[in-house]
């Protein structure tokens, strides 16, 4: 079925408190999603972000960012006051999130509203600790002891606690037992608030597309908590990390450190982590999109210690051996496989017989060097279309970056006499949303034409990513009118 929807990160909504939240601002995108036309809303990665700010890069794969925690409902409930919270400085731009202010302020209104919530006498709160065992007392006790040390990676923390020794992990269970469980009252406000908002899009009839990284940072509870799992040493530490290998952008490759998994220890438990996993994405998306997918096909294993990414090769990974045994224990499952970049034989083998929708992006066709699957006339039905993700420019930043025989044979392709005006996103998006492509989904900026201000992330950069939000009033009718219209005669209108 035809379908389509926006890119829209939570923190770019607006919001009173420097960043976007689970607030009444959430609620409203859901409707203007619905006046437009629109099925689906995809979100990035919801996990606490570490340094660097990326939600790709998260203490824990299974908790929530509290950063989203919608402030105005606490207030509404009697944790917090109206005053406590006006009274905190978020940062003064509307149009960007000021992280720092928001780590050194925001934890502060947070563990107030902990300190008020009672939480001994919380029922809900009880059956949601025993509902989520099997991860929130790992991630609390991380977390506090992350605190005690200063907020050092855990590699760097005392051995004993390192190690997780049994002396040492009950020692902090009880010195940090009110810290350890601030953590774990987060969590619980986390998924309550996320929950009411993922209900009441479902009930708009919008689904959520939620994004998880195909690795875990090396410094998260996962990594801490389940060595066994990942290719360490005898002393918790990597023996190879994650990467991509140099290509044409970079001769140097890509460093990105993640721990790598050791997938004959998977395997022998079943796959159990992974199910665990995927069970707990099904619970707070409709649809999940797998970052990297070309890694369960074969991985880039750079040898820990490397200042680059030359030094690696490739390795295999699980394959459909693991897609199988998720779907033996939670049947069909809804997943986009991100499957962009070099893609061997092996790959496409891998994202055919899993029956897995791939992604196009329009930015990515335009290589007047080569031919491309990216061309919209090479689609099959199977596909999700965009056109740009969160890694790319905004796609009136890419046209006017545009040069020489590239330029010359996208215009071409368009049919452009001559290179077009301010509307220019227009034609990409018409071009996206009348492709073959069961779905279509459309970056919220390249729908207000905005420039390469308004990107959200430029790989392998620090300091000037994920921060910017959109504004009130940014959204106008006549903008959802637009869509609703395109959304309807491109066969893809909300019934």
């Amino acid at each position: 079925m035809r379908a389509s929807g926006i890119l829209f990160p939570i923190f770019s909504l607006p919001s009173k408190y420097g960043i976007g939240a689970f607030s009444k601002s959430a609620y409203e995108f859901v409707d203007m999603l619905k006046e437009a036309g629109q099925r689906y809303w995809q979100i990035l990665p919801l996990g606490p972000t570490s340094y660097g700010d990326s939600p790709y890069q998260s203490f824990s794969t299974f908790a929530g960012n509290p950063y989203f925690i919608d402030l105005e409902q606490l207030i509404q409930e009697g944790l917090l006051t109206q005053k406590e919270c006006d009274a905190v400085n978020f940062g003064k731009n509307a149009g960007t999130v000021d992280y720092g202010k928001i780590y050194k302020n925001r934890y502060k209104l947070l563990r107030l509203a902990y300190e008020r919530g009672k939480v001994g006498e919380d029922r809900e709160f009880a059956q949601f600790l025993e509902e989520n065992h099997y991860w929130i007392w790992d991630y609390g006790i991380f977390m506090a002891v992350k605190d005690r040390f200063g907020g050092i990676s855990w590699e760097q923390w005392a051995e004993d606690i390192r190690l997780r020794w049994d002396n040492a992990m009950s020692y902090y269970r009880r010195e940090l037992y009110f810290d350890i469980e601030f953590y774990q009252y987060l969590q619980y406000l986390f998924i309550k608030q996320w929950k009411a908002l993922k209900k009441y899009a479902n009930g708009q009839g919008i689904q959520i597309i939620g994004d998880i990284p195909i690795y875990v940072a090396f410094d998260s509870a996962d990594a801490w908590a389940n060595p066994s799992l990942f290719q360490f040493d005898g002393n918790n530490l990597p023996t190879a990390v994650a990467g991509c290998p140099p290509d044409g952008f970079s001769a140097v490759g890509q460093l990105w450190g993640n721990p790598l998994y050791r997938w004959e220890e998977h395997k022998r438990t079943g796959y159990e982590w992974w199910i665990k996993r995927i069970a707990y994405c099904q619970q707070l998306y409709d649809v999940v999109r797998i970052d990297h997918f070309r890694g369960f096909d074969q991985y880039y294993s750079i040898p820990y210690g490397s200042e680059d990414a030359k030094g690696g090769h490739w390795e295999d990974g699980p394959g459909m051996d693991l897609f199988r045994a998720v779907e033996a224990r939670l049947g069909n499952l809804n997943i986009i496989a991100e499957d962009l970049g070099f893609l061997t034989d092996g790959v496409r083998r891998l994202v055919k017989d899993s029956g897995f929708p791939g992604m196009k992006v329009l930015q990515f066709a335009f290589d007047s060097r080569e031919s491309s699957n990216y061309l919209p006339h090479t689609y099959d039905h199977n596909c999700v279309v965009y056109t740009g993700t969160h890694d790319n420019e905004t796609i009136t930043g890419w046209f006017k970056n545009l040069q020489g025989e590239d330029l010359k044979m996208c215009m071409d392709y368009m049919g452009m006499d001559k290179a077009p005006g301010k509307n220019v996103n227009w034609d990409f998006i018409r071009l996206a949303m009348f492709s073959v492509a069961d779905l279509c989904i459309i970056p919220i900026q390249d729908y207000m034409g905005l420039d390469n201000k308004a990107r959200i992330n430029t790989p392998s950069t620090l300091g000037c990513n994920w921060k910017w939000r959109m504004k009130e009033g940014d959204i106008t009718p006549e903008l959802l009118n637009k869509i609703s219209e395109l959304t309807r005669i491109s066969g893809r209108l909300q019934s």
